[in-house]
């Protein structure tokens, strides 16, 4: 059969195969998998001792100031993304009106799907906890005010299993300090907590997720919706597409991703509208790669989702501003973030290359 790609979109797949390596052909080293930032953290609690989650906001933190994610002074930096310590080229940056690359940018999922669906499966059982170090760094200007990217810190994680309701849902080390992670609301006197889901992905929650690309995304759509329709959100703060991509891209930042969940997950990613590939993107550690992106127009930034351009293995994310606003002009970085290590422990403060407890 003849290949009836012409035009920009085999110029696309010309240069996406250029920069990209063959599909493997083995799977990757143990230990590769995707990784999940926290949705738990986005408000904190007013007492201080513990961080408190509230419905859900798919809109990114970076708009919060330092003084409002400070918890028993630590900072927590809601949304973690890639990036230069300056701005990012031009044609890393490219600007908040370009052409979509549909083309290009589903080739380069389905690639990292294949390689995602290679990577080891895992045993996780309800008792033990979920483990990720990242480098990252987030805003802390004033809120409404201009950005000002604080300096790129570690960060460790460790989030509970158990199918739940859970109130005790993990613990955070972060600038010297640990913080446990306590979640749910009153009722009565009794404290209620949050089930494995949408706002607590658990390793099988995860792995209970359709398969198919297609009911995967009419999935998170259903439970997106369900969730805004609950905070009663405005109809013009919704954009489905875009509160698709941010979804996907939580549930990414700080989890051990099964391998069948992650390859449907990229294809997915691949069914939404104005998804593109950012060819040179450099992660909180200095890692080059290359980018899954997509534009909030509603805000004027881009999130990239940051992988490496060998390995295709998953590296971190960036957020930078696509056009000026009030937050700085085009190409100011507003966060990033690198992922160091991740794994599955069996107590808080174990970490998966000590293979114990911390004690301090």
């Amino acid at each position: 059969m003849n290949d009836r790609t012409s035009g920009p979109e085999q110029a696309e797949r010309e240069e996406l195969d250029r920069l990209l390596p063959a599909p493997a052909e083995r799977d990757l080293p143990p230990g590769r998998h995707l990784h999940h930032k926290d949705t738990l953290m986005r408000l904190i609690d007013q007492g201080g001792d513990h961080a408190t989650p509230r419905p859900r906001l798919l809109s990114p933190a970076v708009l919060l100031p330092a003084a409002g994610l400070a918890l028993g002074g630590v900072l927590l930096t809601t949304l973690a993304v890639t990036g230069q310590d300056s701005p990012p080229s031009p044609s890393a940056a490219g600007t908040g009106s370009h052409a979509p690359a549909p083309g290009g940018a589903a080739v380069l999922l389905d690639r990292i799907a294949s390689v995602a669906g290679k990577s080891d499966e895992q045993t996780v059982t309800g008792d033990q906890f979920v483990y990720v170090r990242t480098l990252q760094a987030g805003n802390e200007g004033e809120f409404g005010g201009p950005a000002k990217l604080g300096k790129p810190h570690e960060r460790e994680v460790w989030m509970a299993q158990k199918a739940g309701p859970v109130i005790d849902v993990g613990l955070i080390h972060e600038e010297g300090s640990y913080v446990p992670i306590t979640v749910g609301v009153p009722d009565g006197e009794t404290p209620v907590g949050y089930p494995a889901g949408l706002d607590r992905p658990t390793y099988t929650w995860l792995a209970s997720l359709p398969t198919d690309p297609d009911v995967l995304l009419r999935r998170l759509t259903t439970e997106i919706t369900r969730d805004q329709d609950a905070r009663d959100t405005p109809a013009e703060d919704r954009n489905q597409a875009q509160d698709a991509f941010d979804t996907m891209g939580e549930l990414l930042r700080e989890t051990v991703m099964p391998p069948k969940t992650a390859a449907a997950l990229y294809k997915a990613a691949a069914r939404i509208p104005g998804v593109t590939v950012d060819s040179d993107a450099v992660d909180a550690a200095g890692r080059h790669g290359i980018g899954v992106a997509r534009d909030d127009t509603r805000a004027g930034w881009r999130t990239a989702w940051i992988f490496d351009p060998t390995t295709l293995e998953y590296l971190g994310e960036r957020t930078y501003l696509v056009r000026d606003t009030t937050m700085g002009r085009k190409g100011t970085l507003l966060s990033k973030s690198a992922v160091l290590e991740r794994g599955v422990v069996d107590a808080l403060r174990e970490r998966p290359s000590a293979g114990k407890p911390s004690t301090t």
